[in-house]
């Protein structure tokens, strides 16, 4: 049984013209770390698949600095207009390609994150607030998943 984590970046820059550039605002970069915090206490990840994009990449660096990883990739499938499909079966892939990895956080945007929750474990499709990460446990043997939980910053406790 592995678990997977989706989250969404934290809170960013307003809308400009190029959307890769946006960065974490002061806020995105403390909700980041409080979520890292928080996944260091309770999921450890030990894989990690980001966006490309800036936020993202901040967002993944700052939730992961307590969690040392075997694994970690950047990927181009996990962009705000990302195919869910796609992403899926990239990370299916990957899970089974890394069996010593047993809890992967994948780091991306709306709505792909809602999406990819979806394409994972039908019929769950939750809002992401800023740094919100949804739990996801995945059966790597039967590839199902089962949606568990979401938590953001403002619900959860260090």
């Amino acid at each position: 049984m592995k678990t997977i984590l989706i989250m969404r970046h934290g809170e960013a820059t307003p809308m400009q013209a190029d959307d890769a550039a946006r960065q974490l605002t002061n806020t995105g970069r403390q909700e980041a770390s409080k979520m890292g915090q928080w996944l260091a206490i309770n999921y450890k990840p030990d894989a990690l698949l980001v966006s490309p994009y800036i936020r993202a990449q901040q967002t993944a660096k700052a939730a992961t600095q307590n969690n040392p990883l075997q694994f970690s990739e950047t990927c181009n499938d996990i962009i705000p207009d990302g195919t869910p499909q796609v992403a899926a079966d990239y990370l299916e892939t990957l899970i089974a390609m890394h069996p010593e990895c047993s809890t992967w956080l994948v780091v991306a945007h709306m709505p792909i994150v809602s999406y990819l929750v979806d394409q994972l474990s039908p019929g769950n499709m939750p809002i992401f607030n800023t740094g919100a990460i949804a739990v996801i446990e995945y059966d790597d043997t039967k590839q199902r998943s089962h949606y568990l939980s979401i938590h953001s910053p403002n619900n959860v406790e260090i």
